[in-house]
C-alpha cells in the first residue's frame, strides 16, 4: 500500500497517509461505507448529483463538529442537486447520536469504520491512528473530482470559502 508522509500533521506532528493522492480531474474512486442505519452506500449510490465530502478525524473533537455544523448549514441551502456527506471512523452508532443531538437534518454521515475503503481510496486515512485526516473532496455528477483539499494540519480548519465557491461555480 502507498504510504505518503509529510503531507498532514496532527499538531505540527507528521503522520503517514495511506493510499494515493486524489487530484482534481481523476475520475473519483468508489467506496463502501456505512450510513446511520447500518446501509451499505457506494459512490454509485449518488450518481447524478454533486458531492461535496467533507471529511472529519472524529465528530467528537472541536474543529469536526464547527465543520460538520457549517456544512450542515449550507446543506441547508444548497440544490437538490448537491448532497453533502461528512465522513468519519465514527461508527454509525455515534454518528446517529451526533446527527440527533445537533439536529443535522439535511447533511449526511458516512462512516468508513468497516474496510476504511474511502480513507484508502481517497488517500485520508492516517497510518498511525486509523482515522482520516481532515480534507474535502468535490465530486461532479458523472464522478470526477473538481476540488480537492487535504487541510495540512488537521487540528485547523478547511478553507470553507474556496470549497463553498468551488461548489457553486460547479453548480453553475
Amino acid at each position: 500500500m502507498l504510504e505518503r508522509k509529510d503531507v498532514v500533521t496532527i499538531k505540527g506532528k507528521p503522520v503517514t497517509l495511506l493510499g494515493k493522492e486524489i487530484k482534481v480531474g481523476d475520475t473519483a474512486p468508489d467506496f463502501n461505507m456505512t450510513d446511520i442505519n447500518m446501509n451499505s452506500v457506494t459512490l454509485n449510490d449518488s450518481k447524478g448529483y454533486t458531492r461535496l465530502f467533507s471529511v472529519v478525524y472524529s465528530l467528537d473533537t472541536n474543529v469536526c463538529d464547527l465543520q460538520t455544523q457549517r456544512f450542515e448549514k449550507e446543506a441547508s441551502e444548497m440544490s437538490s442537486k448537491v448532497i453533502i456527506y461528512t465522513v468519519s471512523m465514527d461508527l454509525p452508532f455515534a454518528q446517529k447520536r451526533y446527527c440527533g443531538a445537533h439536529n443535522i437534518e439535511r447533511l449526511k454521515t458516512l462512516s468508513d469504520y468497516k474496510k476504511a475503503s474511502f480513507g484508502i481510496n481517497y488517500g485520508v486515512l492516517i497510518k498511525e491512528t486509523r482515522l482520516l485526516a481532515r480534507s474535502i473532496f468535490i465530486i461532479d455528477d458523472n464522478n470526477v473530482v473538481r476540488y480537492v483539499e487535504y487541510v495540512k494540519d488537521i487540528s485547523n480548519h478547511p478553507d470553507y470559502d474556496k470549497a463553498l465557491k468551488a461548489l457553486k461555480e460547479l453548480l453553475g
